[in-house]
C-alpha cells in the first residue's frame, strides 16, 4: 500500500509539472492581442522584386495606395481599413500559427454587406516580419521569394 501511495504521488507531480511548464502557443511575445488597436500604413518598401511588377494587392489598389491607409482591428476580430481616397473595406482577421517552425501569418477575410465571415472561404495570409505595441511590420508574399512589405505605426 505504501508503494502503490508513492508510486501515485510521482505520478501526479510528473503531470503537474508537465503541465505547468508548457509553451504557450506565441512566436517570439507575439499573440493576438498585439494586434489589436489603430494602425497606419507609413511605408510600402517591396523584397525580392521590383515594385512596378506588382500592380493590386488585396484585388483592390496598388501597394502604394495603402500608404496613410488606417486599420481599425478589434478584439473580437472585427475590422475595417480605409484607404487615403476613402475607400473603406470591412474585415474580419485572425492570427495564424501553425507552429513546427513555419511562421506565423496575419491574416483577413473581406467582408461585404449581409455576408458573414464564417461563409467567407477566400482571403489574404500576410507573414508577420515583427510586431510590437507601436510597430508592426507584415509582408504579402508575391512570388515564392518576394513580398511587398507593409510597415505600420499604432495610433
Amino acid at each position: 500500500m505504501k508503494r502503490l501511495f508513492q508510486i501515485s504521488i510521482t505520478f501526479l507531480t510528473v503531470i503537474i509539472l508537465a503541465t505547468s511548464c508548457s509553451v504557450v502557443n506565441k512566436t517570439a511575445g507575439v499573440d493576438r492581442s498585439r494586434f489589436v488597436g489603430t494602425w497606419t500604413i507609413t511605408n510600402v518598401t517591396y523584397d525580392g522584386i521590383i515594385g512596378a511588377a506588382v500592380s493590386k494587392v488585396f484585388d483592390q489598389a496598388s501597394p502604394n495606395a495603402f500608404v496613410g491607409s488606417t486599420w481599425q482591428l478589434t478584439n473580437s476580430g472585427n475590422g475595417l481599413y480605409t484607404l487615403p481616397d476613402g475607400t473603406s473595406q470591412t474585415i474580419y482577421w485572425s492570427y495564424y500559427n501553425p507552429g513546427g517552425g513555419v511562421q506565423p501569418n496575419f491574416q483577413f477575410k473581406k467582408v461585404y454587406e449581409g455576408d458573414k465571415a464564417k461563409n467567407i472561404n477566400d482571403g489574404y495570409r500576410l507573414t508577420i516580419g515583427q510586431v510590437d505595441a507601436s510597430t508592426m511590420t507584415l509582408k504579402v508574399p508575391v512570388t515564392s521569394n518576394g513580398y511587398v512589405v507593409y510597415s505600420f505605426i499604432k495610433k
